[in-house]
């Protein structure tokens, strides 16, 4: 006896490419660039999952349709997965503007911190705002991260660097995702720096994070994530060890800022805590790639922080792909030194900064930053059950993605819904 056909409530017909990145997952060394393409083909979804992809010819013959159907006629374009920006620090307020002319004017990253700017600075506006407002601020840039795409997205805290405003910010990422379309992930950032008030007690501010903090963020289930920034000037790879630890141990699931600066060994650390994801890495060794590689921990990269920080180089991604290690991209969207919340921006670094194709960095911006934030079987490619996330490119050229100033998306489809 047949089984019964899948029914639909909303189709997109007549994509002249559709990029399913269907298959194995991770997707390492040469399986980047395949896209899994199928050409004039259609995808259907029912209350917000996909239950058909292949060719549009055989649309009708696979699908029965609800009588409300909505029905999208691509025109020919492109259609890909939505991105999943797998690094983001949306829970903030005020700006650093005049620290971005320094930055012009030649000041580093390193000696605008020293000076009292950078992330403590972030801190002190963050504060002093409601947990209300943040939301709103949050909310907001959710809207224009997808707007440009982005469909799923980590967001970190790290501008409270206290209990009480660490919680208030993952709270406020967590109201700001209730009622939004994107797919938010949240991290717990407090490690990100020692802030101001506790610099005379380094040592009590990390045993706090270690015994009260991290516990309690777990039990109240404000995030999935915990990460650490392990830099020079800021946490210690044995520090980190320590607050990542604390972190595994309450059931959360680890992330590191890894060798941005310099080469801290965060990368090894990541390999030897199991982290799921190392995020920066342009200062990485040979021997923390290989670490990577071994224990299957994603390289989740950042090319615009690159740019934006003026660092004069971007990370390995070339020899992190041939040395088998899975890669994913993220926009590091933040006050300082992540300026653009455009993913289709920073697939044009990585491809013209890092040496990527455009199919590799359409695969590590997709199925790429799933796996960076153990949303693989989720999100980040078009496959029958998977979240129906879907963009419409303004054309069939994948070459459009990688066109500075100009945003691809058409339109965007969030949980099978159109969304912006």
């Amino acid at each position: 006896m047949s089984q019964p056909l899948p029914e639909a409530d909303t189709l997109v017909r007549h994509a002249g490419l559709l990029a399913t990145l269907r298959g194995p997952r991770p997707r390492l060394g040469a399986a980047l660039r395949d896209l899994g393409a199928i050409r004039d083909a259609a995808v259907a979804m029912r209350a917000g999952r996909i239950v058909f992809v292949g060719p549009d010819a055989d649309l009708g013959a696979s699908v029965r349709t609800t009588a409300n159907v909505i029905e999208i006629d691509a025109g020919g374009a492109a259609v890909i997965p939505g991105f999943v920006d797998a690094h983001t620090h949306l829970a903030y307020a005020g700006d650093r503007d005049d620290e971005i002319r320094a930055r012009l004017a030649g000041a580093s990253y390193e000696e605008i911190a020293s000076q009292g700017g950078g992330i403590v600075r972030t801190v002190t506006a963050t504060r002093a705002v409601s947990r209300e407002d943040l939301t709103l601020l949050v909310r907001g840039r959710l809207d224009r991260a997808l707007g440009l795409g982005t469909t799923s997205v980590e967001v970190k805290s790290g501008y409270g660097l206290s209990l009480a405003a660490e919680k208030a910010s993952l709270e406020a990422i967590t109201a700001a995702a209730a009622s939004h379309p994107a797919r938010v992930v949240r991290t717990y950032l407090g490690a990100h720096e020692i802030p101001l008030d506790r610099r005379a007690d380094r040592e009590g501010y990390i045993a706090e994070m270690v015994t009260v903090a991290i516990p309690e963020i777990a039990r109240l289930r404000l995030a999935e994530f915990a990460d650490v920034f392990c830099e020079r000037g800021v946490f210690t790879a044995e520090e980190s060890r320590r607050i990542l630890g604390a972190a595994a141990a309450a059931g959360l699931a680890l992330r590191i800022h890894a060798d941005e600066f310099s080469d801290q060994g965060g990368a090894a650390l990541a390999a030897e805590l199991g982290a799921r994801s190392a995020d920066h890495l342009i200062q990485v060794s040979d021997e923390g790639i290989a670490a990577m590689a071994r224990a299957g921990v994603v390289a989740t990269l950042m090319p615009a922080a690159s740019f934006f920080l003026k660092l004069g180089r971007f990370a390995p991604a070339r020899k992190m792909i041939d040395a088998g290690v899975s890669i994913a991209l993220g926009s590091d969207t933040n006050p300082g030194g992540g300026l653009s919340a455009s993913i289709p921006f920073a697939m044009t670094l990585a491809c013209f900064g890092m040496g990527l194709s455009v199919e590799e960095a359409l695969s590590a911006a997709t199925i790429g930053g799933a796996m960076s934030l153990g949303l693989e079987n989720e999100v980040g490619s078009i496959e029958v059950g998977k979240r129906a996330d879907l963009l419409i490119l303004r054309s069939d050229r994948l070459l459009d993605l990688v066109r500075v100033g100009e945003n691809p998306v058409a339109r965007v489809l969030a949980n099978g819904r159109l969304a912006a």
